[in-house]
């Protein structure tokens, strides 16, 4: 039911508001909603495109990663941890069991153990699969005396994490009981606080920029009535002033939600939208006085005393499996170049030039690109070139081209280039991918999202392609 449904005062007939969808037109619009939102669902499209599935004997909500989904994954867990890396953060593995105790030391387990798995007695002791990072992040804090000198402390880890979803929630990358999440908590003075949540902030559309996506809003996130909250009401009025302050200093647009916070802290969540614009929570940025108290962190001052730090508690892409699912969804298949399962496909003309092919193939792999060879037992030169239309580089190589050391470079878009050196083509593909940019060719304006990124949008699914790919676009 739509938002104007819900707010009518008046009920009609199946929910309907008064004059909603009247007009053929307004069918139209709606039944054309319906199909893009069919068209783009990313389990569907996962499946077909070879990304990801299920088993019923791995267990609902415990997806598995085919090569080409494993692709897109690790290119975008490799370029947030560079991200992070440059931005100063050091990076830290931790176990995803912890005892009982220590989330009730948390609160993850007063107040969130509804949505956990129950406890495991191992040798008299209970252990429970983790339902976040940060108590594990504030025990490494806290395994050493610290400095003010250390701080900001940021610590950064791409971890698992588990929740007890009921099965009837459950559905492709978006509702999942095993998450990996791209988490990080940021210790600090209180001076530092509203200077790192905005470097936070700032991340996070550097990286939604990447990604080719648009957030739907800006959401600063509350406590509402009825809810599990820490009981601590100066805390949440700093905490909720600090975040306030930051969105006002990045010029965002914002709306506050009640009810939508964390049990220990306010947030700013970075919402985005599905094609029929349901809205899920991609990013966020924490402010946490509460388990810094839990755990007695401190750190020594310039004035020799002990003092309490402040946990800003960030994620740039949230968990690695809602992120791809709006990938899927957004892009339809068509990634931007850096994120593509493939990013070159090597079309040999005739069998002639296959050893040509192969050692061009070998050299995108030297430069670290992801390529393959679609020969003349895939089709015609046209059959392949349709059925690798999800791939943003074409390289053709004809009789003339291997004589003269060149490539007939074709985008996905339909654009074909002049004639290039071989070196040369792929120097400049490498360039590109390696900018983490949306746009296709190095004579375009990256935008946010890519020349051809919506061109899945309203098409039908094509059969699989070179190398056993489902096409999605037309070039």
């Amino acid at each position: 039911m739509s938002r104007r449904a819900d707010r009518c005062l008046d009920p009609k007939p199946r929910g309907e508001c008064p004059g909603a969808f009247r007009s053929s037109r307004s069918l139209a619009s709606r039944d054309r909603i319906h199909e893009e939102t069919a068209m783009h669902d990313h389990r569907r499209l996962g499946r077909e495109l070879g990304l990801f599935d299920t088993d019923p004997l791995i267990g609902a909500g415990l997806p598995y990663w085919l090569p080409d989904g494993a692709a897109v994954r690790h290119a975008l867990e490799e370029y947030i941890r560079e991200a992070e890396r440059r931005a100063g953060y050091r990076h830290v593995y931790s176990p995803v069991l912890g005892k009982r105790e220590l989330y009730e030391i948390s609160g993850h387990w007063s107040h969130y153990s509804d949505d956990m798995f129950p406890p495991m007695d191992l040798g008299g002791e209970r252990f429970v699969l983790r339902p976040s990072l940060c108590p594990h992040h504030a025990l490494i804090f806290r395994s050493r005396s610290r400095s003010h000198r250390e701080l900001p402390l940021r610590m950064a880890e791409l971890g698992g994490m588990y929740r007890s979803e009921l099965s009837g929630v459950l559905g492709g990358l978006t509702r999942v009981r095993a998450i990996q999440l791209n988490d990080a908590h940021i210790f600090c003075t209180l001076e530092q606080v509203a200077d790192e949540a905005g470097a936070a902030l700032e991340m996070i559309r550097r990286a939604h920029r990447a990604m080719g996506i648009v957030p739907a809003r800006y959401r600063l996130s509350l406590p509402g009535p009825g809810g599990k909250y820490v009981a601590a009401p100066e805390l949440w009025r700093r905490s909720t002033e600090l975040l306030t302050e930051v969105l006002d200093r990045s010029g965002l647009p914002y709306e506050a939600a009640e009810g939508e916070a964390a049990f220990y802290g306010p947030k700013i969540d970075v919402q985005v939208a599905d094609a029929a614009g349901r809205e899920s929570t991609l990013s966020t940025v924490q402010v946490d006085f509460h388990q810094p108290e839990r755990f007695g962190l401190h750190y020594v001052g310039a004035d020799g005393a002990r003092h309490r730090p402040v946990m800003v508690h960030r994620s740039i892409i949230g968990s690695v499996e809602r992120a791809v699912a709006h990938l899927i969804e957004h892009h339809g298949g068509t990634f931007p170049a850096w994120l593509a399962p493939v990013q070159v496909v090597v079309l040999p003309v005739s069998d002639a030039e296959l050893p040509d092919a192969a050692a061009l193939a070998g050299r995108c792999t030297g430069l670290g690109l992801r390529a393959e060879v679609a020969g003349p037992e895939h089709g015609s030169l046209g059959a392949r070139v349709r059925q690798a239309r999800l791939v943003p580089y074409h390289v053709v190589i004809g009789a003339r081209e291997a004589a003269a050391g060149q490539v007939a470079l074709r985008l996905r878009d339909g654009r074909r280039l002049e004639g290039l050196p071989a070196a040369e083509a792929l120097a400049r593909i490498r360039v590109l991918v390696e900018s983490h940019g949306t746009a296709l060719w190095d004579t375009d304006t990256d935008t946010g999202t890519d020349a051809d990124a919506g061109a899945g949008a309203g098409t039908g699914t094509g059969a699989a392609g070179a190398g056993g790919r489902a096409g999605l676009t037309a070039g």
